[in-house]
């Protein structure tokens, strides 16, 4: 069958609301780098304009164009660069989004989706197009599908009254300021230009959210939400790190085992409770400075900036400074802990570090006769008021910015204990840090529990286990563990992932 008559049959078959939703995932606001033939200007006529005419005038032609000319690059597009192109990441983002709405054209081209993967260097397990989706998007996605015509449309209207934002810009005189929201697929449409728009005016990102969830906030709820949902529950959606479906992260678990008894079973328990949480995995035993650099240099390839967060356990002996490598040198954790959050591919996603490591000699030690033999080293075991907001400063958006940020943020640290003082561990088992963090986090991965919440109650619960010392002295003593915190969200643990078995049900 003749190529343009399959594509306008394909295009035929797509409701319009999932071509507005095939639009918004493949012109996605931001893309891995370095890459050939990218110039990183992504222009109003690529992103907003189609939205705004398909608005103004009550019809997808000028999405259909946009679509077709997408298909026909792929069609002739040939992979056999070396670098990673534009093109590339368009054409993995465009397979996705067709993947994840159930319209994937039946004349792509999978074996070129197989060889650009092959270019990113992506193994079996990142081969899921579920990792080639943007989870930011997703979120915005489902606070279109909560919000009814009405309620975009008072976003609109919200929006058009700020002067300053949308003096000259094209695209708004385009769609005026009274719109019909309506007709099917028309809601989608003013909704995802609202998203573009405030993202390449630098107002949102996948972090700052706040710009956008002001235009929420001042919907009416009674003909604004859809049945069930409410401007509460909408706005609290987008307070959450983005970690939509499968993958939730990639977790590097790094673990010195010479001179540490139980070390295995601590990577065990790691890899365990990494995979169970939908991640994927990467181990490195008995790490050296060398080892650190080579996956800091690993870590910046392209294809990691598909994930949407990312988690390192590293465990090893140490004082208040440095932690112990397999090779008897040390590094100072300071170093360690500054040097991962700088990389760009992970860049405004969460990034937790649970550090297991002594962080000195000291004990917080029980006395008294009822503590001798007990050890458990030894064995297995809103602002309400208007008239506080008026007191309160008015931080105006002149004096707002979301394009710098401060390497640290979106970083938790997590130790496993206190300053000056060590990290308990069972001879058989491994740190009893590991183990109670393995544990809480599997009870809890069903219950729509923070990351924070349940870190609070890992210090909870390691604190009332009395351990002791293996020497003569019998020392029972104690560990407090805590958490330095730069979250500007909160990171909910996912639900329970089985990515060869996950059969997912395709959006309307």
């Amino acid at each position: 069958m003749d190529e343009v008559i399959q594509v306008t049959q394909w295009l035929s078959s797509i409701t319009p609301r999932k071509k507005a939703k095939l639009f918004f995932f493949t012109t996605h606001a931001d893309a891995p780098s370095p890459m050939v033939g990218s110039n990183d200007v992504d222009t109003h006529e690529e992103t907003q304009l189609p939205l705004a005419t398909t608005v103004a005038l009550h019809n997808f032609k000028n999405i259909d164009e946009f679509l077709k000319k997408k298909v026909n690059t792929f069609s002739c597009y040939n992979v056999i660069e070396n670098e990673i192109t534009k093109t590339d990441y368009e054409y993995l983002r465009f397979y996705s989004a067709c993947k994840y709405l159930d319209v994937v054209p039946p004349f792509l081209d999978l074996e070129k989706i197989s060889a650009i993967q092959n270019k990113f260097e992506m193994t079996d397990e990142e081969r899921d197009y579920r990792l080639l989706l943007d989870s930011a998007d997703l979120v915005l996605e489902k606070v279109c599908d909560s919000l009814k015509p009405a309620g975009v449309s008072q976003m609109w209207t919200a929006l058009r009254k700020d002067r300053n934002l949308i003096r000259g810009v094209e695209t708004i005189d385009i769609i005026g300021f009274f719109v019909d929201p309506n007709p099917t697929g028309m809601k989608e449409c003013l909704f995802f230009f609202i998203v573009r728009f405030l993202q390449k005016a630098d107002k949102i990102n996948r972090v700052n959210t706040n710009r956008l969830e002001r235009l929420i906030a001042q919907c009416d709820e009674s003909s604004s939400c859809e049945e069930g949902k409410t401007i509460d529950f909408i706005i609290d959606s987008l307070r959450f790190y983005p970690t939509e479906l499968y993958p939730f992260g990639f977790c590097l678990i790094m673990c010195v085992i010479e001179g540490r008894d139980g070390a295995m079973q601590e990577i065990e328990k790691t890899m365990e409770i990494s995979r169970h949480l939908g991640m994927i995995t990467h181990t490195e035993k008995n790490p050296t400075k060398e080892t650190i650099e080579l996956v800091k240099k690993e870590l910046m390839k392209p294809k990691y900036q598909f994930y949407s967060s990312f988690t390192c356990w590293f465990m090893s002996h140490g004082d208040s400074n440095s932690m112990v490598l397999a090779d008897g040198e040390t590094i100072e954790r300071e170093w360690f802990l500054t040097s991962f959050p700088d990389i760009s591919t992970f860049q405004l996603k969460p990034k937790v570090f649970f550090m297991v490591s002594c962080r000195g000699a000291n004990k917080f030690s029980l006395k008294g006769d009822e503590f001798e033999g007990q050890s458990a080293t030894c064995d297995y075991y809103d602002i309400g008021s208007a008239l506080i907001r008026n007191r309160m400063l008015d931080i105006t958006d002149s004096v707002r910015d979301t394009s710098y940020v401060q390497p640290m943020m979106d970083t938790l640290v997590a130790y496993s204990t206190i300053l000056d003082h060590l990290s308990g561990r069972a001879s058989t088992h491994g740190s009893i840090y590991v183990d109670r963090a393995c544990v809480l986090m599997s009870e809890n991965i069903s219950r729509g529990r923070s990351l924070t919440e349940i870190l609070e109650h890992l210090s909870q619960d390691l604190h009332e286990i009395l351990q002791g010392t293996m020497d003569e002295d019998r020392i029972v003593y104690k560990q407090a563990c805590h958490y330095d915190s730069f979250f500007r969200k909160t990171l909910k643990l996912p639900y329970t992932r089985h990515p060869k078995e996950d059969v997912h049900s395709a959006p309307q």
